[in-house]
């Protein structure tokens, strides 16, 4: 038993994986327009998160409390750490000095993650590391420890980005493991640094887990949704199910355009995949993006890798217009050609038109002739009509004969079987065991019905010698119907062979070939579905076997 719930697993996985290739092949394709149309639309974008910027902007003026001061500046720190690191700067320098006007230690402390956080983005990894190692742990109030945690984390992995090394990895994964413990276990940036962490141990599987678990719960557009797409596009193409990972990085790249995010990885990677797949012109698009967006926001260590792709990538797409501006060369000249040869084709054909028109005119008078002609013709077609018709009629009466014959031979059958059961009766009276068993057989009768069968057959497939091959002609090429050797017909070709006579009450089929009524109303059901021509225009078809064509 074990064996078979195995293989039914097997199935049951397989099938599931082939329907999320499907799906996820048919989400990708519209993603990905939804994707082309928001890169076109990024000045949009740009402009919209330019008039939220302005609006804080404005509410800073003629503000002189320090700290209402500080809440703006990091309002805009926000807006843009992943925007344009230049000016997240600038605010986050503001805000350290505002909390040393303050003397706010935990203000002071914030300042300078951030600070440390954007110069590692910035790819100023000295003076990065110079903050982390100078913010005083002592005064962190507990959320501290997590922007901590994150700092450091984001320093090391952007510093492994241009000079890898395993300590760095490993330093990573640490102060991952620190930041864990000080998350909430319920909360979403807990999960998702649960699966960062599963990645970085190469453990795909768990990671997609957690992953796939976040995607619906988390706001679609938001900066968890990104992450969780981009993770989920990760895994998969670790895994090299390069249209899951398509699917995921696309879900992701449409995010950080729309919310006009310029630190973002999703577009090169997916940029990558339609590269290494032969999708140039993607390729090419999404790399130019994600360049433009990494020089805007100047985020050194994205642009450096960025460069390198492009460079390759704008190679290719070069190569590829180069090509295409050959052919197109090439192409004018054919039609240049062609071109010449319409002309000369022109001016045959008026040669041509002229000479048609003096055939016209020859035309004219043969027309009239052979319109005599098809009154003697269509006179004859008046006959042949007739005579079809007579045909028709004549087949009609055998066809009626032969129902009527082979219903005197069920009826006969019927009443041997009643007479059957009357001796049976008297011999039962009588105790006579022998008779009894006798009588109580049903060979002959079984007999009876084979032999009728046998002459319904032979008589039918006279009439309708290509009977089967026209009715196989109305079914689907793998669904066709073949007696078995020694057979003339089968219980199905019998069914249809007595519509074809014009018996199409399904009661008097089944109780002509002695089945039950809901037998035949299945077989008649299972031929329909199995039909090549209309379902409901097979039984008409199926009548018309065998008919002469009308005469026109």
């Amino acid at each position: 038993m074990l064996p078979v719930i195995v293989k039914i697993r097997f199935l049951l996985i397989f099938f599931f994986a082939i329907s999320q290739l499907v799906y996820a092949g048919d989400d990708t394709h519209v993603a990905g327009n939804e994707l082309n149309l928001a890169i076109r639309n990024k000045g949009v974008y740009t402009r919209q998160k330019q008039e939220r910027i302005a609006v804080i902007k404005k509410s800073a003026e003629s503000i002189m409390d320090l700290s209402v001061r500080y809440q703006i500046n990091n309002n805009l720190y926000q807006e843009y750490k992943k925007y344009k690191i230049d000016t997240a700067i600038y605010y986050a320098s503001q805000n350290l000095q505002i909390a040393h006007q303050l003397q706010r230690p935990d203000l002071i402390t914030t300042a300078q993650l951030q600070l440390a956080n954007q110069y590692s983005s910035l790819g100023k990894f000295l003076e990065s590391e110079a903050l982390l190692k100078n913010v005083n742990k002592a005064s962190f109030l507990k959320a501290q420890f997590v922007d901590y945690y994150d700092a450091c984390i984001q320093f090391y992995e952007h510093y492994a980005t241009n000079s890898y090394n395993k300590t760095y990895a490993e330093l990573v994964k640490n102060y991952r493991d620190s930041l864990l413990h000080v998350l909430n276990p319920a909360s979403v940036s807990f999960q998702i640094n649960q699966a960062q962490q599963f990645i970085y141990q190469n453990r795909l599987k768990p990671a997609q887990t957690i992953l796939l678990k976040l995607f619906k719960p988390v706001q679609n557009q938001s900066a968890d949704y990104a992450m969780v797409t981009y993770l989920l596009g990760f895994t998969y193409q670790a895994q090299h199910q390069v249209q899951l990972a398509k699917k995921y990085y696309t879900l992701s790249a449409i995010t950080d355009v729309k919310n006009a995010i310029k630190d973002h990885a999703s577009l090169q990677n997916l940029a990558l995949i339609f590269y290494e797949t032969g999708d140039v012109d993607n390729a090419y698009l999404y790399t130019q993006s994600a360049i433009e967006d990494a020089i805007f926001c100047n985020v050194k260590f994205r642009t450096l890798r960025m460069s390198e792709l492009y460079n390759i990538i704008n190679t290719a797409y070069q190569e590829k217009e180069a090509a295409q501006k050959s052919r197109l060369q090439l192409y004018l000249v054919l039609i240049s050609v062609l071109s010449v040869f319409l002309v000369l084709a022109v001016i045959y054909v008026y040669q041509q038109m002229k000479k048609v028109s003096r055939i016209k005119e020859e035309l004219d008078v043969t027309s009239r002739q052979l319109a005599v002609l098809n009154q003697e013709i269509t006179d004859t077609n008046v006959k042949l009509s007739d005579i079809n018709v007579q045909l028709s009629e004549a087949n009609q009466v055998k066809e009626a004969y032969i129902a009527q014959f082979f219903d005197l031979c069920s009826t006969y059958i019927t009443k041997l079987e009643d007479y059957r059961k009357a001796l049976n009766k008297k011999a039962t009276e009588k105790q006579l065991n022998e008779l009894f068993k006798m009588l109580r057989s049903t060979t002959m009768v079984d007999q009876e019905v084979d032999e009728l069968y046998k002459v319904f057959d032979n008589i039918f497939l006279s009439l309708y010698p290509n009977f089967i091959s026209q009715f196989n002609t109305l079914l689907l090429p793998d669904e066709q119907v073949s007696p078995k050797p020694g057979e003339l017909l089968n219980t199905e070709l019998r069914i249809f062979a007595l519509i074809r006579l014009g018996i199409t009450d399904s009661v008097k089929i089944a109780a002509f070939l002695r089945y039950s009524l809901s037998t035949i109303y299945n077989y008649r059901t299972k031929a329909r579905n199995k039909a090549a021509v209309l379902r409901d225009d097979f039984e008409k078809q199926v009548m018309r076997i065998g008919t002469l064509p009308a005469l026109r």
